[in-house]
Parts: structure tokens; C-alpha cells; sequence
């Protein structure tokens, strides 16, 4: 199937049959000709087969299977590439549990294809925005995360955690997607950072995130863990870059490739001063 010159979503999936299919209706309702993409990471509930059904129904809906679980991180990464092979316009982000709402999609869409922004967050944490019915804890965790990631990377994005997002297609290809190497919660506050990192226009609209009604949450520990520990290298390394002057040739730590952690920040350094 090809696509060309249309918002491309991309919705990774594990263990999602009893959500995906609302998610499909209720996204084909809002926007009937937009391509969606679902990557799934061989769930033994058959999402996937629920999709193949769907793609029957709908045009331009289609799914990939991979064959373990390889995280979310390297489903968008697959998913946009994709994307950008096929000319998408722009690149979004969705969840298949309906936390995020559907509805919300055209006001996201809106301000990066007609009002000019690289990047639309949608923001449970702008004026507008709420999270109803979340756990408190969930809520607390979520909020210090995200104020250890702006405070740590110095960017000015109140929910850089958010997995409800429009990307152009300029953005993602100048940023070259492949080389974020994070996952979870850590690849959104990785692609946030980058985006801004090379000048993008970042914009937060606000959005009624909603708790799931079937399934379990993808959320750990592990994955709270990853996004602190790399906010920190990140922080790091983008001050001496800043201290350096040589801001040009910054380059960050990626969890692939390097030794260790202080191995790359040191290497870091050098490559700032020389």
C-alpha cells in the first residue's frame, strides 16, 4: 500500500484487542482519508489480527507484526521512517488504549500543517488541559518527571513526557529519527529536546488525558528510571556544549554505541574544546 501527502499516524501496539479497534473508528471519524499505521509487537491477544480485519474497512489502514517485543521507542522509529518513505506531511503520535482522545487529532494537526510548528504537544499541563480519574500517584510521578526534564535540559515544555503528538515531516527528517536511541517515556522527552535543540517551534495545545478502561499500563519503573538517568547525561553534556561555545558540533550520549557513560561525556567534552 502507498501512501503520499497526508498525516501519517503511527500507533504501537502490545495487547491492545480490546481498545484498537474504538481507536481506528474513532480516529477514521475524525479524519476519514488519514493513513494509520499500527506496529505491533506480536501480541498474543491478536490485536493485530483485529487490525487486518479493519484494513478491510478502511482505507489506507494497515499493520505490521514484529516478532518479539522490542518497546515503543523503536516502533515509532520504524513507523516514521516509514512515513517519511511514503510522503507524509506530518507524523503522529497516538496511543491505541484511548487515553488520548481521537477527537483532539485535528487541533494538533492543525497547528503544525497550517499554523507553522515543527512540533504540537498535546499537554495534559497547559491551560485546558486535565487528567481525570488518574491515580495520584501516577499524576505526582508524571508531573516530577516532567519538571526534572525541563529543569534538567532547560526546555521549556510542560508535559515533554506526552505520547499524544504532531511532528512535520521537516522536523523529523533534520533531527534524523533513527539515531534516538531512548525508549518510553524517555524517547518522548528525547525527541522534545532534540526538536529544540535545532531551532524547531515547539507548541502545547491542551488535552483531556483519560486513564484506560481495558489493559494494563506500559509504565515501570525501569522505564521512570531511563528517562532520569539520560535526562542527566543529556544535562550534562548540553552544558558543555554551552560552556564550550560549540554548541554546532554537540552531539548526545546514545545508550547504543558507547562504552559507558562517562566515557561519552568526557568524549564529549573533548570534542567541544577541540
Amino acid at each position: 500500500m502507498i501512501y503520499s501527502g497526508r498525516p501519517f499516524v503511527v500507533i504501537p501496539t502490545y495487547n491492545e484487542a480490546k481498545n484498537i479497534g474504538d481507536a481506528i473508528h474513532r480516529i477514521k471519524k475524525q479524519l476519514p482519508e488519514i493513513d494509520i499505521l499500527v506496529v505491533d509487537d506480536s501480541s498474543p491477544d491478536g490485536t493485530a489480527d483485529i487490525v487486518r480485519v479493519l484494513a478491510d474497512t478502511y482505507t489506507n489502514v494497515e499493520v505490521i507484526e514484529r516478532q518479539a517485543k522490542l518497546g515503543l521507542g523503536s516502533a515509532y522509529r520504524l513507523g516514521f521512517k516509514i512515513g517519511l518513505e511514503r510522503g507524509a506531511t506530518s507524523l503522529i503520535e497516538i496511543d491505541a488504549d484511548l487515553s488520548h482522545e481521537p477527537e483532539s487529532l485535528p487541533q494538533l494537526i492543525r497547528a503544525v500543517e497550517e499554523e507553522g510548528a515543527d512540533l504540537c504537544i498535546g499537554s495534559r499541563y497547559v491551560r485546558g488541559g486535565s487528567s481525570p480519574g488518574l491515580k495520584t500517584y501516577r499524576l505526582l510521578l508524571s508531573r516530577a518527571g516532567n519538571l526534572y526534564a525541563a529543569l534538567s535540559l532547560g526546555i521549556g515544555i510542560k508535559d515533554a513526557t506526552s505520547g499524544f503528538r504532531v511532528y512535520s515531516s521537516e522536523i523529523l527528517r533534520k533531527i534524523d529519527v533513527e539515531t534516538v536511541s531512548a525508549e518510553g517515556y524517555a524517547f518522548q522527552i528525547e525527541m522534545a529536546f532534540r526538536v529544540q535543540a535545532c531551532g524547531g517551534n515547539v507548541v502545547e495545545k491542551p488535552i483531556i488525558f483519560r486513564d484506560r478502561n481495558f489493559g494494563t499500563s506500559k509504565m515501570s519503573y525501569r522505564v521512570v528510571g531511563e528517562a532520569i538517568f539520560l535526562c542527566t547525561v543529556w544535562g550534562i553534556q548540553d552544558r558543555i556544549a554551552t560552556i564550550s561555545g560549540n554548541r554546532d558540533s554537540y552531539i548526545h550520549y546514545h545508550k547504543e554505541g558507547s562504552a559507558s557513560v562517562l566515557k561519552s561525556i568526557v568524549l564529549s567534552a573533548r570534542r567541544q574544546v577541540n
